[in-house]
This record gives structure tokens, sequence and C-alpha cells, in this order.
């Protein structure tokens, strides 16, 4: 199956990004009844419904502003600026040791939105003053730069996306760049990359 490209295919066949897409056994449909609330609370809120790298993604003036997503024993609904937000009543995670942009609400029931309904929309709400304020968030600058210029190029097109990659710690970013690497045509690292986004974006190593 094919890495998905709108919204329609990622609640009925996945993401696309593993064997499990289009089968029963898809993490989409083990949450399908919390990423639809996630979904719902979150375009009531005005933002623009894509599908990124496989994942429902929420834009506000063609800026990246949250992330909807499955992973195997949770849901997730990640502000991409989450570093940003004044996250007072302590619902927001880092998604990994070394994040320091994204943060996450991260569910496991249906009942934890309908509980945090109305503070999701406030910091929704947050999330695109933030964006259209053109706020930013200080990352510490990677040690690894071999970067190939297919990455330059993502990184110039999805300023978010390069805000993320610049949040790993070096060891993952070095794995990920040698997974890109590795690659012998352009359009197949160009493949690569935009696969491994929704982990990176986590700020998950390729293994994670």
């Amino acid at each position: 199956m094919a890495i998905t490209r709108d919204i329609d295919t990622y609640f009925s066949e996945g993401c696309g990004r593993c064997s499990l897409g289009g089968t029963p056994e898809c993490k989409v449909h083990t949450w399908a009844t919390e990423l639809k609330l996630l979904r719902q609370l979150i375009l009531e809120c005005g933002l623009t419904e894509e599908v990124k790298w496989g994942s429902p993604c929420y834009t506000f003036q063609d800026s990246n502003v949250l992330m909807i997503g499955a992973f195997k024993e949770k849901s997730v609904l990640s502000f991409l600026k989450g570093a940003l937000i004044k996250d007072e009543a302590g619902i927001l995670e880092w998604p990994g040791d070394n994040s320091q942009s994204a943060k996450v609400f991260k569910v496991t029931k249906a009942d934890q939105i309908s509980a945090h309904r109305d503070l999701l929309k406030s910091y929704i709400f947050e999330a695109i003053e933030l964006e259209r304020t053109g706020a930013k968030v200080e990352t510490k600058q990677p040690i690894v730069q071999d970067w190939p210029a297919e990455l330059v190029q993502q990184f110039t097109e999805q300023p978010a996306f390069k805000q993320a990659f610049l949040a790993l710690t070096p060891g993952r970013q070095r794995g990920y760049l040698m997974h890109f690497n590795s690659a012998k045509q352009s359009k197949t690292m160009v493949d690569r990359i935009q696969k491994c986004m929704p982990k990176i974006f986590e700020g998950k190593g390729m293994q994670e």
C-alpha cells in the first residue's frame, strides 16, 4: 500500500507506512473513535485539514500547527510548537526525552478527550495564535550537518520539519542521515525522508 495522501483513505485504510495498512490490524482502526473525536475537535477550531507524511495534519495559512496519529499503545494530538503552549494543567507531554519543540496529548480512551475538550480547544487556539504571530521555538543547534540536498529541500519547504529534525539528539540525526544517504536514487531518498517525517515530528529515532 502506498503512503496515504487523503483523509478518507487514512481513516479507511491507514497511513500506508507499514505492511498493516489496509488490514484490520492497522493502528488507525485500533484508535478510530479517538482519532475521529480529535479530528472533530480540531476542525471546530477552523484549521485546514490536509494529509502530510501519511497522517492528518492541520494548518493555519499553510503552516503546520497540529497532527494526529495512531501508535501501538496510544493515539496522540501533537502540538508542533507545544513547547510554547502555556500548559498550566500539565496535560501535554514530551514525546521523547530529547524533544524540544513538539508536545503531545496522549489518548488511550475516548473519555480523555471529552474530559479535556474545552482545555484542548483553548490550547489549539493558542497554537494558532503562536503561528499567526510567527513565534519560534529555540532549539539546540545540531552537531551533525551532513545533510543531502534532498533533505535540505524538504527543510526549505517545511520549516517545521527542519525544526523537528534539529530537536533530535545527534545520535538520532545520524541514524536518519545514514538511512537517507544510503539511497541510490534521489526519488528513493525523498520517499525515505517523507516516510520518516512522522517519527521525526514525534522526536523518535528510526528504531523507536
